[in-house]
């Protein structure tokens, strides 16, 4: 191999400056499997329902 080959190949084995790009990358992808994943909980029925009697509860209250 030529010894500017050679270089470039240490040189690039060296580089690390796409590690935050790819860390970046990875944290969305996780942070979007999170999001869909709570979406999915809290759309079922029984979330729902429930969130719908306390807020029905909560204004159905008198006070006095």
């Amino acid at each position: 191999m030529a010894p500017q080959m050679i270089r470039f190949v240490r040189e690039m084995w060296r580089d690390d400056s796409g590690m935050s790009t790819v860390e970046y990358a990875i944290g969305t992808i996780a942070a979007a499997g999170f999001g869909a994943l709570l979406y999915t909980v809290v759309t079922g029925d029984n979330i729902v329902g429930a969130l719908t009697n306390i807020i029905a509860k909560a204004l159905s209250t008198t006070v006095g």
